[in-house]
């Protein structure tokens, strides 16, 4: 009596976190039909790979260095477009437009419960061979639409509302639920997460050195070696601010350093 062999659904993980690539991989022992081909830590690598293979299903970070997910998909050819779990820490504008464009997504941070019914939906999906690609290309030229617009913050006072435009801002730190605009002499404190905020940044000027932290590359005067990995990032009004390790590799690398 022979037995059935498990089919099994060719999978790929690309996001630049490897902590996040890890979970996706521990979450994934739990579903034997799902088989990791491969894992990268970046979308140029991602793409070569896709390019050459055969690939059911994605995991897919949104917010990468250099070429985004967005970008990556944009890249792919039509017929090597895998179905998509997108993984993300987008805004809720975002979140939107991937429920209404029918994909599915993680939000960071999920558990194991989220990812099965993520897993569920896509075996669904799978089994119907429902065509996603027309859905993927509504979906990426709306993000694309939205991320053309210049991004201002409305900054509300007594009496007025006025506006910042994104390239006039050196620096953003957190605090709390709010985040403080460093704008030349003036701070301008809004309401928003900087998770929230990043994502409606441009990311080619726009770099999260720590946690806390977001600068205007074009501020940038000089980077110091400090104690523990650490660098002291010099702005060109002499503001000094933290590069942390966790940030460091993925900064120097964007820097030319």
């Amino acid at each position: 009596m022979t037995t059935m062999q498990l089919q099994t659904i060719r999978t790929v993980i690309i996001d630049d976190e490897r902590l996040a690539r890890q979970r996706i991989r521990r979450m994934l022992t739990h579903a034997p039909d799902f088989e990791v081909m491969a894992e990268f830590e970046n979308s140029r690598q991602g793409l070569e790979f896709l390019e050459d293979n055969d690939t059911e299903l994605l995991f897919l970070d949104v917010q990468m260095p250099g070429l985004d997910g967005f970008a990556l998909l944009e890249s792919l050819a039509p017929e090597k477009i895998p179905m998509v779990i997108f993984v993300t820490a987008y805004d809720e504008y975002a979140l939107r437009a991937f429920e209404y464009h029918a994909f599915d997504y993680l939000l960071k941070p999920f558990d194991q419960a989220r990812f099965d019914k993520a897993l569920e939906r896509a075996r669904k999906q799978l089994t119907s061979r429902e065509n996603n690609n027309e859905k993927l290309m509504n979906l990426l030229n709306e993000i694309r639409q939205r991320n053309q617009e210049p991004a201002r913050f409305a900054i509300k006072t007594p009496g007025r509302v006025f506006f910042v435009r994104q390239e006039d801002i050196d620096w953003i730190e957190a605090a709390d639920n709010y985040v403080n605009l460093h704008v030349a002499t003036d701070t301008h404190l809004i309401r928003e997460t900087m998770n929230s905020l990043e994502s409606r940044l441009d990311s080619r000027k726009f770099l999260r050195i720590h946690r806390s932290t977001i600068v205007n590359a074009d501020r940038i005067k000089e980077l110091r070696p400090w104690f523990h990995g650490e660098y002291v990032v010099l702005l060109k009004d002499g503001t000094e601010l933290t590069l942390s390790r966790t940030y460091r590799e993925k900064i120097l690398s964007l820097l030319g350093t």
